[in-house]
């Protein structure tokens, strides 16, 4: 009863909203907070960090949108949500169309919604920004997913089979971007996923307090209800190449979405000690491997009790912020240049400082230091300056002279970066780049007809949201080339 009230109380405030014309002046000055979990509790589990908004909540925040004329927030978009479209439909009260609105561009806009940098693109073209703060676009666009995961919401169409075999080699965010716009097309789609679980990053490189596994699996399961297969437990470029799919297995066409998870390290002495580990091993094997409920789990991960994250993006305060919670006691993060340039969502930065993360700025590791049994013992860092502007447009950090200092730690983390994944490469005979990277044309097709390719092993590491748009990018090429569409 209670819920049917606020029900019925929030359909008479939207009506009542909806006949006030909204200007600079009259939508509410505050962006709507998110409510999360109190830092102190929160370090000590692994439940998401924050609540997500309710009925009020969203329906206040849509009213700040002024549905602008030329709306720069599309622009700002990698797969060109209709954001005004969908906003408007939560101030009207109707909130499955406004799921519609979304999934006409998003697979998933649960995940999105909560794992994209709305700061960086969508929302920093708001209008309303230029006065307030930006319509908080990100927490509508994970309000509406979750309440159409909840309500069981699909907007799959009628599939007409057309007879075509379509394989998608990796199960992360472009794979599954790809396969559901091939399957909608009516085609025969296969996923081959090498670990044991599908998702790819979003499964083993984020953690649950950030996106849980079972938004993830709601998002595949999707799939699999479109008739898409998924195949765990497969190594391509191992088990069979890609040659022997399109000769031999009967594929008309392939995406290749394997990522670039090849580890990046700095090259200074010490690196080859016990107790150094890059973060993409350090999280797949929590994540996905439950490697820190050993000796529960059959993964041990031995992590110190003073460890240093080196790096300052996204999957560096995934690292810091999960050692805190497997219980090491001091987590230090050391960057290079300042808490300005770093890569990572400010949102991010604050949630490792409210759980007691120390950061190191404009600070640089230059050798790791074992003990006698070949552990990691102490790491000597160096103090940086700021110097001119580098090829990334960020300024160069310079060394201090004689700014030398030691940490004690006895577990060290790299997260700065990856290369591509060179299995692929090493197995087929698709162009590669200097840097390993799979070379492609503007529809996303490599130097094999019918293979295309898109997501981080072609661009290099980027976001959750750029893999999904290159995934329907390479769709509509694929689309073309089977001669589905014009």
């Amino acid at each position: 009863m209670m819920k049917n009230w606020l029900w019925k109380t929030g359909r008479s405030a939207i009506k009542s909203m909806t006949k006030v014309k909204k200007t600079i002046q009259t939508i509410p000055q505050k962006r709507t907070p998110m409510q999360e979990q109190d830092p102190i509790a929160r370090v000590n589990n692994f439940d998401e960090v924050t609540f997500g908004y309710n009925l009020e909540d969203a329906v206040n925040e849509s009213s700040r949108c002024l549905d602008c004329k030329k709306p720069l927030c599309i622009s700002g978009c990698p797969i060109s949500i209709n954001i005004p479209g969908f906003i408007r439909q939560i101030y009207e009260g109707n909130f499955k169309g406004a799921y519609d609105i979304l999934s006409e561009a998003s697979i998933s806009p649960a995940i999105c919604g909560r794992v994209c940098r709305q700061e960086d693109q969508c929302e920093i073209g708001c209008t309303v920004g230029k006065k307030l703060e930006p319509v908080a676009i990100g927490h509508l666009e994970r309000w509406v997913g979750d309440m159409a995961i909840e309500k069981g919401w699909s907007n799959s169409p009628g599939i007409k089979p057309r007879g075509f075999k379509v394989g998608v080699i990796g199960s992360g965010p472009s794979g599954l971007a790809c396969a559901a716009d091939m399957a909608k097309a009516g085609c025969d789609v296969t996923i081959y996923e090498a670990l044991h679980l599908p998702g790819g990053v979003l499964r083993y490189g984020i953690p649950e307090f950030r996106l849980p596994d079972m938004l993830i699996d709601a998002e595949i399961n999707k799939l699999k209800k479109m008739g898409v297969k998924i195949c765990c437990d497969t190594l391509v470029g191992r088990l069979f190449t890609i040659e022997q799919m399109l000769d031999e297995m009967g594929f008309n066409t392939v995406f290749i979405a394997t990522g670039a998870g090849y580890p990046k390290f700095m090259g200074i002495p010490g690196e080859f000690l016990n107790g150094v580990l890059s973060a993409n091993e350090f999280l797949t094997r929590c994540n996905l491997m439950n490697a820190g409920e050993f000796p529960v789990a059959d993964t041990p991960l031995r992590l110190g009790k003073k460890v240093v994250v080196i790096g300052a993006g996204n999957t560096a305060m995934d690292a810091t912020r999960v050692a805190l919670r497997l219980g090491s006691e001091k987590v230090y993060c050391l960057y290079r240049r300042s808490r300005t340039e770093s890569p990572a969502r400010s949102e991010e930065i604050r949630h490792a400082e409210e759980e007691g993360v120390c950061f190191c700025w404009l600070t640089s590791p230059v050798e790791i230091i074992g003990d006698e049994k070949g552990s990691v013992c102490t790491i000597r860092c160096t103090m940086m300056k700021l110097g001119e502007l580098d090829g990334s447009g960020r300024s160069r950090p310079v060394p201090i002279s004689d700014s030398e200092y030691e940490l004690e730690v006895d577990t060290v983390i790299y997260a700065i970066g990856t290369n591509a994944n060179p299995i692929i490469g090493q197995t087929c005979g698709v162009k590669l780049n200097k840097w390993g990277y799979i070379e492609t044309d503007e529809t996303l097709q490599t130097s094999i007809p019918g293979v295309f390719a898109g997501g981080d092993i072609v661009t290099g590491a980027a976001t959750v949201i750029l893999a999904m748009a290159a995934g329907r990018k390479a769709a509509s090429g694929m689309k073309r080339y089977l001669g589905i569409q014009p």
